[in-house]
């Protein structure tokens, strides 16, 4: 009876040992070395998008839609001819609203007509274009431009390859720092990303001239660039 309870404490022993063992080496490693990498990715905005409104106002409600939608209508027929895909159009708004006079004399308002403002947003992949399209839109009846606002198709791609420089400058920095201590790199204990920023910048397009059959200077259009920025925090076993 003494030596089966000998076996069972033996054999308990050896997998209390084990489990221990197991557990240790499952903790941090002492000798830890922790490094921040930043990567940088200077991108150069592929969209713009433009909003453009008629702006109108008269007695006659009827008249006053007509002359509005003549006009967006052509501005519209405009803007596809600029080679902007019909998906890239998108009618924003159509508002029309009553407009009031005060008559000081009896102390109320009275309706004096009608305001109507139609609104689209435009979505331009060619970024050669932007210029004649704002240059071309006031000529044909648009009295309000919103724009142009600039950005990317893939902004998450760009984030990778920043993403891909922060984990290399990590890397780097902690093999210069060990080689200066006569130690060697282990393996990546754990890891995490940090701040990400995003600064405009100046660029200039080559996109500028006068409006041909148009008859107006164009605008001279800078879209910017983008500085995409990403910061990681790396932690490596030393040995």
């Amino acid at each position: 009876m003494l030596v089966g309870l000998t076996a069972v404490g033996i054999l308990f022993l050896i997998c209390l040992g084990l489990a221990v063992k197991n557990w240790s080496s499952s903790l941090l490693p002492v000798r830890t070395i922790i490094v921040n990498g930043e990567g940088e990715v200077i991108l150069k905005p592929n969209i713009s998008v433009v909003s453009f409104s008629v702006v109108s106002e008269g007695k006659d409600v009827v008249a006053l839609q007509n002359e509005n939608n003549t006009k967006i209508n052509q501005a519209i027929a405009f803007v596809k001819n600029q080679k902007v895909d019909e998906k890239d159009i998108k009618t924003a708004g159509y508002n029309l609203s009553l407009r009031y006079v005060y008559d000081s004399k009896i102390g109320r308002s009275s309706i004096d007509g009608y305001n109507l403002t139609q609104t689209v947003t435009v979505k331009i992949r060619d970024l050669n274009n932007v210029n004649k399209i704002l240059g071309g839109l006031p000529g044909l009846g648009i009295n309000q431009i919103n724009g142009p606002n600039f950005s990317v198709d893939d902004l998450e791609s760009y984030l990778s390859e920043a993403r891909e420089k922060a984990f290399k400058n990590a890397r780097e920095k902690a093999e210069e720092q060990v080689r200066f201590n006569g130690v060697r790199l282990g393996r990546v204990i754990s890891f995490n990303e940090g701040s990400r920023g995003n600064y405009p910048g100046p660029i200039y397009l080559e996109a500028m001239g006068k409006g041909g059959d148009m008859g107006s200077v164009l605008p001279t259009i800078e879209p910017g660039s983008e500085e995409v920025k990403v910061t990681v925090t790396v932690t490596f076993e030393i040995k």
